[in-house]
């Protein structure tokens, strides 16, 4: 058995690997030579996955010098170039045109609507149309801007008046090949993912996942759960919808991934793919919390073959939980390996290094990497798995201009812990130091001075890396006690750093004082 597997990618590797364990001959095919699935393939072709002619190219000469039995890809968006090859080789697949429903969003939309499947009201808009025109067919808004054709929340924003859709739109067609940008009402309530093998028009679904989005007006997601907390009562609802959206696509034989909301009115589809999800959930949280490996099945039926056996081997919890950055470049990475012993996980992947730059996200590819656990019940996956990311610091290195505007510059995008104090407490937090104030707790030790406003302490929120301010400054304090060698007073702008950038913004703030730089400047 030969299969051509488009990416050689992370989310790759699994189908990569369960098709070498079957004995089946592997090739791989990316843009990328130093991809991770290259070094374990049978045979690698270097093309970009949207050159659908060189990948032609690739699977005839596969075809000549060995045969050719299954094209696939998984957490890619790229289900139309393995409707396009599979066709041109006469093999199993999903059709070129359902591939294209199951991409294209305004496509997807129409055919979904045609069938009576709700979706949010939408409109499409291509440059030079005339934008206000296409607001008529939506309600009073938030609205969501999207590329029609992308994947990871690129380009995709929430809109809030028809001036932030006119500025969010140019940002939307960047992202979208096809010049296409979608504009929607936003959906209020929870999202879903939900992935499914379907075998002679029949669909088995596969796991259902609760999304953790944040943000906003961004969509990142920083994790998902596996499987649901939601009730019986909606997951079936959920399913419901979802299979009927699968049919209306017309998915008969392949993979599915669907984005669900539930809104006030019942369930909303948000996305029908024509693969397997990314996001780390079909290659690894549904198998740790099944015991099934759905990649397996799915590399089957694109071979032409019956799936086999996809019923649960276990029941347990799987939560996935991202790590990330704010603006800089950075100097190091610590806890990695502290991260991957930690109780209850599976996996630690983390995707940049010294050196790199890194931005805050406002997509799901800006992310500095992921972690997976598994455990019998939701509460400790979900606490095992948010400790290890508590334990990974990227530093970031010291009186970088990215980082400085970041924590004392820009109010656009979110803080560590959200400021919802009054405006006179916080001018007066981060005012010059004030060591009469009877509020602070005064702190000293060796060159160090550390004015504590005690209120900060009573903040029990966590930040995005799950820590509290208590915690963050348990681990700071004697790491700037034992560096800063000059008399320092930290107060003022040390909490601001610390309050919009978490550990990281305040450990920056003791390195660039300890560089002999001032971490404030105007």
């Amino acid at each position: 058995m030969t299969i051509f597997i488009l990416g050689a990618s992370v989310m790759q590797l699994p189908a990569i690997k369960i098709a070498k364990r079957l004995g089946w001959f592997v090739a791989v095919a990316d843009a990328n030579p130093d991809a991770p699935g290259v070094a374990i393939a049978d045979e690698f072709f270097d093309a970009d996955l949207k050159d659908t002619n060189s990948l032609i190219d690739a699977a005839k000469k596969l075809k000549e010098s060995r045969g050719l039995d299954a094209v696939f890809t998984a957490g890619t968006d790229f289900s139309t170039s393995v409707a396009i090859v599979a066709e041109a080789m006469g093999l199993p697949g999903i059709p070129y045109d359902v591939a294209l429903r199951a991409k294209n969003k305004a496509v997807m939309r129409k055919t979904l609507a045609d069938f009576g499947i709700p979706v949010p009201r939408w409109f499409v808009y291509r440059k030079g149309d005339k934008l206000e025109d296409g607001f008529k067919s939506l309600g009073n808004g938030p609205w969501v801007v999207k590329p029609a054709d992308n994947m990871g929340a690129r380009g995709v924003v929430l809109a809030y008046s028809e001036e932030e859709a006119f500025s969010a739109v140019d940002d939307a067609i960047r992202f979208s090949p096809s010049g296409e940008v979608i504009i929607e009402d936003f959906i209020d309530g929870p999202e879903f993912s939900i992935d499914a093998l379907v075998y002679n028009g029949e669909v088995h679904i596969c796991g259902v996942a609760d999304r953790h989005i944040y943000f906003p007006p961004y969509f990142v997601e920083l994790g998902h759960t596996m499987p649901t907390s939601a009730s019986r009562q909606v997951i079936s609802e959920l399913e419901d919808v979802f299979k009927k959206a699968v049919v209306a696509i017309g998915i008969k034989n392949g993979a599915a991934k669907g984005d669900v909301f539930y809104s006030k009115n019942g369930p909303v589809i948000g996305e029908i793919a024509a693969r397997l999800s990314g996001g780390y959930m079909s290659g690894w949280t549904y198998p740790y919390s099944s015991g099934t490996d759905i990649t397996e099945h799915a590399l089957k039926i694109a071979a032409g073959l019956a799936p086999g056996d996809l019923s649960p081997k276990w029941h347990k919890t799987s939560a996935e939980r991202a790590f990330i950055s704010i603006p800089g470049r950075v100097s190091g990475i610590d806890g990695l390996d502290t991260a991957r012993l930690s109780l209850g996980i599976k996996k630690v992947f983390c995707r940049i290094k010294q050196g790199d730059i890194v931005n805050f996200p406002v997509n799901n590819v800006q992310k500095c990497g992921n972690i997976i656990s598994q455990a019998d019940t939701r509460e400790s996956a979900t606490s095992c798995a948010e400790k290890a990311v508590s334990r990974i610091k990227i530093i970031l290195e010291p009186d970088n201009k990215m980082t400085r505007d970041f924590l004392f510059f820009d109010n656009n995008l979110p803080w560590a812990f959200p400021l919802d104090y009054t405006e006179r407490r916080l001018q007066r937090l981060f005012s010059e130091p004030d060591s009469e104030n009877q509020e602070n707790k005064i702190i000293k030790k060796n060159n160090l001075t550390i004015l504590l406003p005690r209120w900060l302490l009573t903040i029990e929120k966590r930040d995005w890396h799950y820590q509290t301010i208590t915690q963050i400054l348990d681990e700071l304090i004697e790491y700037a006690a034992n560096n800063i060698k000059k008399k320092t007073i930290l107060s003022g702008k040390f909490w601001r750093a610390l309050l919009k950038g978490g550990y990281q913004g305040a450990r920056w703030y003791i390195d660039t004082i300890t560089s002999g730089k001032q971490p404030y400047r105007e």
